[in-house]
């Protein structure tokens, strides 16, 4: 399966972190778009360059892996998820943080996140326990992978703006 992997990105902890449950999840089959990997290819670092990649790349994706740590969820995460859920490629957001911060309205399925991030997952796996390193959570993420249900169309359709 085609993922993109969806994650804060700026700290060697982070990408050390996003490295390892990535390879996990190309060792088992799948082929995973990994931005902070994918840029070293390019010829330049300019914003346009980058932002075009990246977009490419989630829509080109059967699946997003949007991982959801922090008090807040990564901004470029958010925009990658939404490009997602308008596109209706299925998200399966991964949060390993076990501090709270998001809206816990009922019925929300993941209240520990922002209801936008939370209701636009296909698939939410919380994994606080510290225990759990990357290798286990790629095992989770690649069982939620292989019981993923028909992709969700976005209500109202396609929510990409006409251009001329």
């Amino acid at each position: 399966m085609r993922l993109y992997f969806a994650g804060p990105l700026f700290t060697q902890a982070e990408r050390a972190w996003n490295r390892q449950v990535a390879a996990a999840l190309e060792a088992a089959g799948h082929n995973v778009f990994l931005p902070q990997t994918a840029v070293q290819g390019l010829e330049t670092l300019k914003a346009e360059t980058i932002f075009r990649l990246d977009v490419e790349a989630v829509v080109a994706s059967e699946a997003l892996i949007a991982v959801l740590d922090g008090a807040d969820a990564d901004s470029g995460t958010c925009f990658e998820c939404g490009i997602a859920f308008a596109r209706g490629v299925p998200i399966v957001a991964i949060r390993t943080d076990f501090r709270a911060g998001g809206d816990a309205l009922p019925g929300q399925t993941l209240a520990s996140v922002n209801l936008m991030l939370s209701q636009a997952a296909t698939r939410v796996l919380h994994v606080p326990d510290p225990g759990f390193g990357p290798e286990a959570v790629a095992a989770a993420l690649i069982e939620a992978l292989a019981n993923l249900p028909s992709p969700p169309k976005a209500p109202g359709g396609d929510c990409r703006a006409k251009r001329d």
